[in-house]
């Protein structure tokens, strides 16, 4: 008897359950409209992705105003100290020149009667390129954060990765050097030559200018994961750039063998049309005319753009 009904208790577990009535529709019905369901498409744009990696760096700095308060530092001390103490006019009024003389003589070597605003122009200059300089940092420490190797995974591009880091870094730039700007008028710039047509030009030759450093510094980072060795790099690229530009002095007040080095620095034409555009400078004190200013550094930002861009494929791997 009890060997039977375990026998019965048994045959009723192993039993399986018999599906309900409709049950085994529902589930046939949801699998049919899931395979039904088109997968959703991945995007293969050359841009996707661009503008949330550019807003993540952006985002870092704005919301950071210390860390913009401390990159305006160099310029306005430049400004404020080195532009209104070096007074060359009081050079020529203490030699006894009358005022018309130290006007003409300063407009001879500088192109305009006031080194402060000579000076203020090559700033805008000076505060772009350390801020390109520091660009290529963010890929650094994105690779020893492993933010890079994550972003690797992903169906954004190289290109992508290598241009929103040269896009924060322009914007940057520009929005610094904006500030730069209506610090040097506040502190007494000549602005009589100032129009809407020419500081729009300015800035678009400061843009160019940016994005050409910008892609030179992140190039050269790339395949760097120590800090010390991009911050020589630093270093090493940009005291020369600025020293041996126009941003400071005139060329025409300079050796012959220095002359040679200023025209083959890209830096200087940005700063020789933004002083012809901000401060009207005569074309007997500049280094060349706008349309050779715009088509050098139009031609040196396509260079180095799209060596880093082809540099990204090479050497970012996941």
């Amino acid at each position: 008897m009890e060997k039977s009904r375990a026998t019965k208790e048994e045959t009723v577990i192993r039993e399986p359950l018999a599906p309900r009535e409709g049950a085994a529709a529902a589930p046939s019905a949801e699998a049919e409209a899931t395979a039904a369901r088109p997968a959703p498409k991945m995007s293969r744009s050359p841009v996707h992705g661009l503008w949330a990696l550019t807003n993540r760096d952006l985002r870092k700095w704005y919301t950071n105003p210390f860390q913009l308060a401390i990159s305006l530092v160099q310029p306005i001390v430049w400004l404020g100290l080195f532009g209104k103490a070096l007074n060359f006019g009081a050079f020529v009024s203490g030699a006894g020149g009358t005022p018309a003389e130290q006007n003409a003589v300063l407009l001879q070597i500088f192109g305009t009667t006031s080194y402060f605003s000579y000076l203020a122009v090559g700033m805008l200059a000076s505060i772009i390129l350390f801020t390109a300089a520091f660009s290529g940092m963010s890929v650094v420490f994105d690779r020893r954060f492993g933010f890079l190797d994550k972003a690797l995974t992903t169906p954004v591009s190289r290109g992508a990765l290598v241009t929103s880091k040269v896009l924060q870094s322009v914007a940057r730039s520009l929005v610094q050097a904006g500030i730069v700007l209506l610090v040097a008028v506040a502190l007494g710039m000549d602005t009589a030559h100032f129009s809407v047509l020419g500081i729009a030009g300015a800035f678009g030759i400061l843009f160019l200018m940016a994005f050409a450093l910008s892609s030179l510094f992140v190039t050269l980072a790339l395949k760097s994961s120590n800090w010390q060795t991009q911050m020589a790099i630093i270093n090493l690229l940009n005291l020369p750039l600025l020293f041996a530009s126009n941003a400071l002095l005139p060329i025409t007040i300079m050796p012959t063998w220095l002359k040679y080095v200023v025209r083959f620095n890209p830096v200087s034409y940005a700063i020789d049309a933004a002083r012809q555009l901000l401060l009207g400078t005569t074309s007997a004190t500049s280094l060349n005319s706008l349309p050779v200013d715009f088509g050098v550094m139009i031609a040196f930002c396509a260079v180095l753009a799209s060596v880093g861009i082809v540099m990204s494929w090479r050497l970012l791997q996941e």
